[in-house]
């Protein structure tokens, strides 16, 4: 297709958007006299930096609207924050929610679609830091949502029920990085992930019940591990894709197989990494491939399977409309890092793990990512819910990145790669970029992925909004290019700077 030729090279109704949470957005959680929610202790104890004012978007959401409909956005990602409207147990702040309701009155003004997320990594303090290991979690998030959806749904159609289930787990109960701050508890982050599973299918109903043209999904974070990514989404879609319930171990089998086939190993390392999670995965036969078959058995004895219930047993074939993911870095394996290796600012890092601002790029792979993620799930379109690049801020000053990439550059490289997508026949309709401007980013200020970016040592309650992003780059001007011109049908504006 040429430039300026008048046929977009997106769907007409293509989602263009960006992404955003409530915790890390709005300001006003865990001190005196706030909300508080599950990472009050950690916030109170020292142990991660105070979230604080954050982004000052409670008190003050226009300015953040206002620049994403500039940027030509017709999409704007948000979280209700349940601590905010349920801030002590049989309490429910009526004024809290009348004003989301206002915000999103405020998105609809400025011509941008809300997508609600219901549940964004946070719940109420009281509720316990191991709330969604406790067998009655489901059923208690139901009720909330019972509550509140019914009240944003005049505002909204599109849906995110759980941000990032599988983080969820991983990161509260095997890699202790946030609260509860657990490590390698296996077998109850798979009870973890169930019951975030089976709290999505109920949402999914009642959202459906309320709006029942509403586009719902849940957003896993792309990995190489079946185990841990698509298994999720396979669970909710099986029955509709004629999967009998008494088979459905030995599709997930299959299922495991072709995902591999579709990402082959790079190392031996990754093909470790995946062995493992499938052998203590709950779901498979024991014919599956394993390096610690033997623990399968054991482990599949203590893990629930109440999804499948739900699933098997609902009102709805399926429980997914869209399939949405996060796409940073898929490969589990590039997680893990020697100790002493180089990172951003120079300087030797003696952490095992992979720093967010060194996370490679890879837009072929996303290319692939939202094709192969179609051919899964064929009933349903892709969404990119969350697509984004870090940079790093270390006390006021900015570091660039080990590869020199920018935001410009990635934005142009990514949304190109949806595009090819797109070409090859993927019905790719949303593109989320996470996120509009540096935030909190779950314990630290020191990771950046706006658009723009925030000079927090200045301005109102030090929160100042730049023109640029962290880096000093006009990212905001490219991204608007890049809408206008994909809308247009204008492939000139991929072209590399």
């Amino acid at each position: 297709m040429t430039a300026g030729s008048g046929e977009g090279l997106v769907p007409p109704d293509f989602l263009f958007g960006v992404a955003t949470s409530g915790f890390q957005i709005e300001g006003g959680f865990n001190g005196p006299d706030e909300p508080a929610n599950n990472w009050v202790r950690w916030e109170r104890g020292g142990r991660i930096e105070p979230s604080g004012v954050a982004c000052d978007f409670w008190r003050r959401p226009e300015e953040a609207l206002d620049r994403a409909a500039w940027l030509g956005c017709n999409s704007f990602r948000l979280s209700v924050e349940w601590a905010r409207l349920e801030p002590s147990e049989g309490e429910f702040d009526e004024s809290a929610l009348e004003r989301y309701e206002e915000i999103l009155t405020m998105c609809a003004d400025r011509g941008m679609a809300p997508m609600i997320t219901l549940h964004h990594f946070t719940h109420p303090w009281y509720l316990g830091e191991e709330f969604w290991l406790t067998p009655g979690s489901p059923d208690r998030f139901g009720d909330y949502v019972e509550r509140v959806v019914p009240r944003l749904a005049p505002h909204c159609r599109h849906w995110v029920t759980i941000n990032e289930p599988n983080i969820v787990a991983l990161m509260g109960w095997v890699a202790g990085a946030c609260p509860p701050g657990r490590r390698g508890a296996a077998a109850d982050a798979w009870a973890v992930a169930d019951n975030l599973m089976t709290a999505h299918v109920l949402a999914y109903r009642t959202i459906h019940r309320v709006q029942p043209e509403a586009l719902v999904t849940t957003n896993t974070s792309a990995s190489s591990l079946y185990d841990y990514d698509r298994l999720l989404t396979d669970l909710l879609c099986a029955r509709r894709m004629g999967v009998d319930r008494d088979d459905l171990d030995e599709w997930v089998d299959e299922r495991r197989a072709l995902h591999d086939a579709a990402l082959p190993p790079e190392s031996t390392g990754e093909l470790a990494m995946r062995r493992l999670f499938a052998a203590v995965s709950p779901y498979g036969t024991t014919r599956g491939p394993g390096l610690l078959g033997a623990v399968r058995p054991r482990l599949r004895s203590r893990s629930p399977r109440r999804v499948v219930d739900v699933v098997y047993d609902g009102p709805d074939e399926r429980a997914l409309d869209a399939s949405g993911f996060d796409w940073y870095d898929p490969v589990a394996s590039h997680a893990i890092r020697m100790p002493g290796h180089r990172t951003s600012g120079g300087k030797r890092s003696w952490d095992p793990s992979q720093a967010m601002w060194d996370i490679p790029q890879n837009p072929a792979g996303l290319t692939a990512w939202c094709r192969d993620q179609h051919a899964f799930t064929p009933q349903i379109p892709v969404w990119v819910v969350e697509n984004g690049m870090v940079t790093r801020v270390h006390n006021g000053r900015a570091y660039p990145r080990l590869d020199n990439l920018d935001r410009p550059t990635y934005l142009r490289d990514h949304l190109s790669a949806v595009v090819d997508a797109i070409d090859g026949g993927t019905p790719v309709t949303a593109y989320l970029h996470w996120s509009l401007v540096d935030n909190y980013e779950w314990g630290s200020y020191e990771p950046r992925l706006g658009i723009y970016g925030i000079d927090r040592d200045r301005g109102y309650d030090g929160v100042r909004w730049l023109e640029t992003d962290a880096d000093g780059k006009d990212s905001a001007s490219v991204y608007r290019r890049l809408i206008e011109g994909l809308r247009k049908g204008d492939r000139s504006v991929l072209d590399p700077a």
